[in-house]
């Protein structure tokens, strides 16, 4: 890994300038346009073909069945099925917290808000090579706490024509409500129009390749998006008294993931040459060495600044989805920490428990998004409506100043409006 020193040479590199080119309308863009158009025009036979096409999957049926839900889930190892049920148990833990935190009605001198859960959500969740049903309970369980009336999720199906049986297991434990054998493009684009076997939903949620978040990015305002994802990421700020072999460990764990920012800043030289010696050991166990090599190569790095508070200013402008504080009294930093989509602290925190098991949803703004993003959560699953009851509002000390605002715009009829409620003796 290269070793880069000054505050002014990485801020000059963290700074994210210029446009990205992700959605820079090429081939791709074009090719997710055309499905998208073909399942708004065809349903289920193109979702048919684009299964076989692009899965090299023939299908008998789009939806999977709650006796195969069941065979898979018995099927499951009992040591996974056990993590599993941990996962969810700490993730419902933690959202039913967030939602009596945050989502409770009021009403105040006539003013107020309704909250109203969405109806219908649809789930998307990788599983064509490998099955990720972390990403599936970090999505379907918020949205059972937050009251979300069905879920639908859409995976692709295996090699061998059948979803993953880890990730319908993990579908029955969030109590997912259909589950679809479709993935990609396609499976946004039925989510949001619907076809003959797919309920159009309020809502799609969860991270995919390219075209997966192309096609949310040309379907929102059709229906809503979580956000759009890209390549994850960690910055990681390290003191003299942070272990080398847990600061490598999370830098390769990150670059396990194609195109992750793998960043370490610290204030000690040592620290630094530790650290990068200790990757290259690690390096020799992992089973996918070459990848993350490479990763490593293109996309990490460890900085070298002056003190905690550079790294932090720096972490600030990189913006990034994980930020792992291995630094003595990680604590007395968070009120400088402005934009990150998690934080995590101490002496043996590592990014790799919040991906699986911590409580919060691993959903995590990315791309410098974090500067005003969000982590998925319960608020996410829900909608507010402003409530206004003008029998409680002194209409006469309020109205004047509301015509006068109308007159100004030219909103005759708006001014008049208000008018006959003042002029009304009543």
């Amino acid at each position: 890994m290269k070793i880069i020193e000054g505050f002014e040479a990485l801020k000059s590199i963290l700074s994210r300038q210029g446009p990205s080119s992700d959605f820079e309308i090429d081939e791709r863009e074009k090719a997710v346009r055309e499905i998208i158009t073909e399942i708004s025009r065809r349903g289920d036979a193109a979702l048919f073909e684009y299964t076989q096409r692009f899965d090299g999957v023939t299908l008998d049926a789009l939806e999977v069945s709650k006796k195969q839900v069941i065979v898979a889930s018995n099927s499951v190892d009992q040591e996974l099925l056990s993590a599993l049920d941990l996962a969810a148990e700490r993730i419902y833990t933690y959202h039913i917290a967030q939602r009596d935190s945050l989502l409770s009605e009021g009403v105040r001198d006539g003013l107020g808000w309704l909250i109203r859960p969405l109806k219908r959500i649809g789930i998307i969740t990788p599983g064509f090579t490998s099955p990720l049903p972390s990403s599936l309970l970090m999505a379907a369980v918020p949205a059972k706490v937050a009251g979300v009336k069905e879920i639908i999720l859409a995976t692709p199906p295996q090699k061998n024509g059948s979803v993953h049986p880890a990730i319908l297991a993990a579908a029955k434990i969030a109590g997912v409500d259909r589950i679809f054998s479709v993935g990609g493009a396609q499976a946004v684009a039925a989510l949001a129009y619907g076809t003959e076997s797919i309920l159009s939903v309020d809502k799609i949620f969860g991270p995919g390749n390219i075209y997966v978040t192309l096609a949310k990015k040309l379907l929102y305002g059709v229906v809503g998006i979580d956000g759009l994802f890209g390549p994850s990421e960690v910055v990681i700020i390290a003191d003299d008294k942070a272990n080398p072999a847990y600061c490598a460990s999370d830098l390769l764990a990150q670059a396990e993931h194609t195109s992750g920012s793998a960043i370490m800043l610290t204030t000690s030289w040592k620290t630094a040459h530790k650290v990068r010696n200790e990757v290259e050991v690690q390096l020799k166990g992992l089973k996918n060495r070459e990848e993350a090599e490479k990763n490593l190569e293109d996309w990490g790095m460890i900085g070298l600044v002056e003190s905690i508070n550079e790294a932090v200013e720096l972490a600030n402008l990189y913006a990034p989805e994980h930020l792992l504080m291995l630094v003595e009294n990680a604590e007395s930093y968070l009120d400088k920490i402005t934009a990150a989509g998690c934080v995590i602290t101490g002496e043996k925190g590592t990014v790799a428990l919040c991906d699986y098991i911590a409580g919060p949803a691993h959903i995590l703004p990315t791309g410098g998004t974090a500067r005003f993003g969000s982590p998925l959560n319960v608020t996410d699953f829900v909608k507010i409506t402003s409530l206004i009851d003008t029998d409680k509002i002194d209409i006469k000390e309020i109205g004047r100043a509301a015509q006068i605002i109308a007159e100004t715009e030219g909103l005759d009829a708006h001014a008049k409006a208000i008018g006959k409620r003042l002029e009304d003796p009543s």
